[in-house]
Formats: structure tokens, C-alpha cells, sequence
């Protein structure tokens, strides 16, 4: 029997391929690439030396979708697919409603008619909402500030009435806070579109040129140094606890909530540093206007994590860097086809107590 890993070749579904194989489990890979590249998946093929599946499948196509089912035994699903972007979603909030909120209902109800009922949901730290409880329990007040934190909060609440109208159903909701950090091969990493929305593809851009300056969106909130305070954990800690979830809900019934996060809080200035001090490459930034709806603090207390599922996050924040700089460098354009400029280039790259970089 196989697991179905729903959007497979994106950032964190490429990095659960690897780790999932290298557990011994055989998966398939469900992905629309809309916002990702096959070559990830050839990869993590070349990375494990195991073969798999592949299917270009849209969850809202109901008829492909189930020849997945149709074809394969599948025992349980881990459900990465979904839009992502913050901004993105307040700009088409009906794009992220439609692609992330019928595409689970349509894969719930294909997983139910084939009586596969075991689920690990890839949900987010955004559901919740301003609080002065720090670190964030699983039970803090829930209140997205955006149309994506809105859909996972609506597919947590599908998901607990799918539960309640069947109890046979063993759920996993995976609420993560920041992942960034790479593959230490430096095969597999982060790959946005355009300009990256997020901190740690945004910074290594910049590090590698690509980009002039990190925008730094506010400091004046009220932290020790004036920026935004987040949870910052390495990929593969946090798929590892996929890992974990997986191995929670095949003995067990019931639909549960766990954080995945460190417990540690960073500020923006303070990944500025780590990432300077892991590559010894400065990094401009400039200090812009906050944005609407971000908040001041928001980091984990993953203390369940750790008690239901024997999980916690090890990797430090120097670690994170030193990996997600390691890909940028080994991969300049991301997945695209390398040039033979390029190929030239990392002809110029040193390898030095396990990193690589890159002379300038």
C-alpha cells in the first residue's frame, strides 16, 4: 500500500517525498505544478535511488483525481497541496478559496467513497489569531487575518465535521509557523515565483545578487529590537514530523491539532545577522512600512508535539541559513535548466567544513 502525498514537488511536499522514502514508505505524488517544477521530484528521486509515481493532477479535477485512486491502494494521504501567498490571496481571494477549499473537500470526498481515512493536513500558524498568549497553544483563539489563513482555517473546520460524521476517520492537523532552510545536498530547495514573499528565499536572492535589498517591512513593533518576531524551522524537521503524524494516526482514531514550530523566536534583523555570519556575506535592507496584518509576535509552544508525537525540531537557525544558502548558490535560478554560463561559474565554488561557496 502507498501513501498519496498531494502536492509532492512543491518546497515542503518535496522535502516529505525524501524523508517519507527514506522511512520506508512508497508513495505517489499528486501535483497540478502550478507553483512548482517536476525536476524537484526528479530529484528526490536522484537523492533516495527510489522510484515513484507521478500524476499532473489538479485536486479540483474530481474525475482525474479519482483514476489516482482507481489505480493505486492507497492507505493514507498527505495533503500539502494548496495556494500559499499571503498577498496573493488578498488580492484573489476567490482563486484561494476555489483551488484550497473545494480542491480538500474533493479529495475528502474521493478519499471517503474509497475508504481511505487516515489524513495528515498541512494547515499554518496563520489561523490564528492577535494574542497575548505566547508561545501559541493549539488552544489559543483562532482568527486568520487574510484570505489563505482563512482557508485553512475553513479546512480544519471541514475536517473536524468529516470526523464528527464518521469517527472511523484519524486526522492529523499540522499547523506550521515559518519553514525555511533547504536539503543539506543542496538539491531540493525553495523555489518561488518572481519575487519571493517570504524571508529566507528573499534574503539569499539578495545575498546571490538577484535582488538589490531586503525590504523589511516595520520597526517599530514592540520587541527588543523593533522588528517582527517569528518561529523559524528547518524543512526537514518540520517534514520529519509529518513522519511522526503519519505514524500517530495509523494506530490511532480521532482528529488532533499539533504545532510544529521550535519554540524560539526570531526577529527579522536577528536572521539578517545569522545568515551574514553563516555566509559572511553582508546584506542590504532597507526598513519600509509595516504591513497590514502582521503581528508583532508569533512563535510555538510545541510541547504537545513532543508529548503526543515524540517530535521536536533540532536544527538551529545558523543551520537553516547555511543550508538555504547552500542551494541558492548551487542553484542560482532555482529548477530551471542550468546554462553553460552557470555551469561555468560553479566550477568556481569551494567546498569548506561542509558548505559551499561560492568566489565572488
Amino acid at each position: 500500500m502507498a501513501i498519496l502525498i498531494t502536492g509532492g514537488a512543491g518546497y515542503i511536499g518535496s522535502h516529505a517525498c525524501v524523508e517519507f522514502l527514506n522511512n520506508g514508505y512508497e508513495i505517489i505524488v499528486v501535483d497540478s505544478f502550478i507553483n512548482s517544477k517536476s525536476e524537484a521530484l526528479n530529484r528526490v528521486k536522484e537523492l533516495t535511488g527510489k522510484n515513484f509515481k507521478v500524476y499532473e493532477v489538479d485536486l479540483c479535477n474530481t474525475n482525474a483525481l479519482e483514476m489516482v485512486f482507481a489505480e493505486n491502494d492507497i492507505e493514507a494521504v498527505i495533503h500539502f497541496a494548496g495556494l500559499k501567498a499571503v498577498g496573493e490571496s488578498v488580492k484573489v481571494p476567490l482563486y484561494y478559496y476555489q483551488n484550497n477549499i473545494i480542491g480538500t473537500v474533493i479529495l475528502t470526498h474521493m478519499m471517503q467513497k474509497y475508504d481511505v481515512k487516515k489524513l495528515v493536513f498541512s494547515s499554518s500558524a496563520t489561523v490564528y489569531g492577535p494574542t497575548d498568549q505566547m508561545p501559541i497553544r493549539e488552544d489559543a483563539p483562532l482568527q486568520a487575518m487574510n484570505p489563505y489563513g482563512r482557508t485553512k482555517w475553513m479546512i480544519e473546520e471541514i475536517l473536524g465535521d468529516l470526523y464528527h460524521s464518521d469517527p472511523s476517520w484519524s486526522i492529523a492537523i499540522l499547523r506550521y509557523f515559518n519553514p525555511i532552510g533547504a536539503h543539506e545536498s543542496g538539491r531540493i530547495g525553495e523555489d518561488p515565483n518572481g519575487v519571493p514573499n517570504n524571508l529566507m528565499p528573499y534574503i539569499s536572492q539578495v545575498a546571490i545578487g538577484k535582488l538589490k535589498e531586503l525590504s523589511v517591512y516595520g520597526n517599530h513593533y514592540p520587541t527588543h529590537d523593533g522588528t517582527g518576531v517569528r518561529d523559524y524551522i528547518h524543512v526537514v524537521d518540520l517534514v520529519q514530523g509529518h513522519v511522526k503524524a503519519l505514524e500517530k494516526i495509523q494506530v490511532t482514531e480521532g482528529i488532533k491539532l499539533y504545532n510544529l514550530g521550535t519554540g524560539r523566536g526570531y526577529s527579522v534583523l536577528e536572521v539578517i545577522h545569522a545568515f551574514e555570519k553563516a555566509t559572511n556575506i553582508h546584506i542590504p535592507y532597507k526598513i519600509t512600512e509595516q504591513r497590514p496584518g502582521d503581528t508583532a509576535l508569533c512563535y510555538a509552544n510545541p510541547d504537545k508535539a513532543k508529548e503526543e508525537l515524540g517530535w521536536t525540531a533540532e536544527k538551529k537557525l545558523e543551520e537553516m541559513c547555511e543550508d538555504a544558502w547552500r542551494w541558492q548558490q548551487l542553484n542560482p535560478d532555482g529548477y530551471q535548466p542550468i546554462s553553460n554560463e552557470q555551469v561555468q561559474e560553479k566550477s568556481s565554488f569551494t567546498f569548506i567544513n561542509g558548505d559551499f561557496f561560492m568566489h565572488k
